[in-house]
């Protein structure tokens, strides 16, 4: 009154070619949203790239970032950012910019005491 069994080898063949098909699928899925997704895998040239930060205050900050060839200093505080300056980036000026920034920057909050 029952079927025959086939047997158990054709069965486990069978859900092992699946399993290996769905894993096969979801790697090319993931691959494929690596690759269009940008930041992920190495690909970091359209993410803005943060070259110093000072903090003012408590909710205060400037921040120098660079992004597509442009370095931006941006003020940063508890209502939002703000565009202070802009310029061209290259290697030498980034590199003399940075630590000047860094030196103006320190001496207005250490105060007179």
């Amino acid at each position: 009154m029952t079927a025959p069994s086939t047997g158990w080898l054709p069965q486990l063949l069978a859900t092992g070619l699946a399993l290996a098909l769905v894993l096969g699928l979801a790697w090319l899925v993931l691959r494929t949203l690596r690759r269009l997704q940008p930041g992920l895998g190495g690909r970091t040239a359209g993410v803005p790239q943060v070259l110093h930060s000072a903090g003012l205050g408590p909710r205060e900050r400037l921040v120098l970032v660079q992004h597509r060839g442009r370095e931006y200093l941006l003020g940063v505080s508890a209502g939002g950012v703000q565009l202070i300056d802009r310029w061209e980036a290259s290697a030498s000026a980034s590199a003399a910019g940075a630590p000047e920034a860094g030196g103006g920057m320190a001496s207005p909050s250490s105060g007179p005491g």
